[in-house]
């Protein structure tokens, strides 16, 4: 009777990819994120071998038993073809329940933090990228989510990459902006202020 509704309570849907510390991450991010804003996040992690264009909507429909509404699915597909002629394989999906609840968050935003991760190049093994990419990924999801319904997650992970990202999206407007002043609106400035004393 019991097993039911603890597959209902999972918020890992398919895994074939994750060990067992980053499947508790995402347990307790799930059950935070559903408690705090009634938004319920799941996770489909597989191994299998999609073909180019393959529809992940329709794939994932067949897990909505399985989950409440509203929800957002994240599906990190390993194998899946890209084109077909790349030798690169993977693609990741956010697939919400409705347009409303897809305003939430930024999907290139939550892409961005699994894809770099895994797409890094150090000693790591790929399964260890893999985990840690979808937990950053889930992560990054389930704060953008909290922060729109005004609320603060405790057992999400800090991305730094996206602190990093800001820091230099500033200091690149601000030198654009004094590159301006000083090649286009300096000499005009000058210009005028010059022409007004003669």
């Amino acid at each position: 009777m019991l097993l039911p509704l603890l597959l209902n309570a999972s918020h890992i849907l398919k895994n074939d990819l994750l060990n067992p510390q980053a499947s508790k991450l995402i347990e307790d991010m799930g059950n935070e994120l559903a408690e705090k804003t009634d938004i319920h996040g799941y996770v489909i992690a597989t191994n299998e071998n999609f073909p180019v264009k393959f529809n992940l909507v329709t794939y994932s429909k067949k897990y909505e038993d399985n989950m409440s509404k509203p929800y957002v699915v994240l599906i990190f597909a390993a194998n899946a073809r890209l084109t077909e002629k790349s030798t690169h394989r993977g693609r990741i999906a956010l697939i919400p329940s409705s347009t409303e609840v897809g305003k939430l968050y930024d999907k290139g935003d939550v892409i961005d933090a699994t894809i770099d991760v895994v797409a890094s190049k150090d000693k790591n093994t790929k399964e260890d990228k893999f985990n840690v990419g979808i937990v950053q990924g889930f992560s990054e999801l389930a704060d953008q989510i909290a922060s729109a319904k005004n609320v603060k997650m405790t057992t999400t992970i800090p991305n730094d990459t996206r602190y990093v990202i800001r820091a230099l999206q500033v200091v690149v407007i601000i030198g654009a902006i004094l590159v301006f002043w000083m090649f286009l609106f300096r000499p005009i400035y000058m210009r005028i202020r010059h022409g007004k004393r003669k």
